[in-house]
């Protein structure tokens, strides 16, 4: 419910809640795949493939993926990410996108599960 969140304004829970429908919708549309589910990673929710991270969400950072670090680091450079660092600690493969876009958020979860796909490839 809008404005229900403690020590938020109507606004903030509004947009959180927009945020966190749209990770939960475009999400949901990965589930198809049997080899994806969800789960937690730090408390936050997330998602899977075959037991691989490959993206999470949060009311800070927004979406966060899984990427080659490379892409990680472009993403970053224009400005449409951030570095994803929890507790301070920088993951160097992940990244958080912060502001809600569904082009940008369905085709950054594409990128990330390819690139789960190739990790586990690799591993064979």
């Amino acid at each position: 419910m809008a404005g229900s969140r403690k020590g938020t304004s109507p606004a903030e829970s509004s947009a959180g809640e927009v945020a966190r429908d749209l990770y939960d919708e475009l999400t949901d549309d990965l589930l198809y795949d049997p080899a994806i589910g969800r789960a937690t990673m730090m408390g936050y929710p997330c998602v899977r493939l075959a037991g691989r991270f490959l993206a999470s969400y949060d009311d800070t950072s927004g979406l966060v993926v899984k990427l080659p670090r490379d892409r990680v680091a472009e993403i970053i450079e224009t400005g449409t990410g951030s570095p994803f660092a929890p507790a301070g600690k920088v993951f160097r493969e992940w990244v958080s996108i912060p502001t809600p876009d569904r082009e940008l958020w369905t085709a950054l979860l594409a990128e990330a599960v390819e690139f789960a796909r190739k990790s586990l490839r690799q591993e064979q």
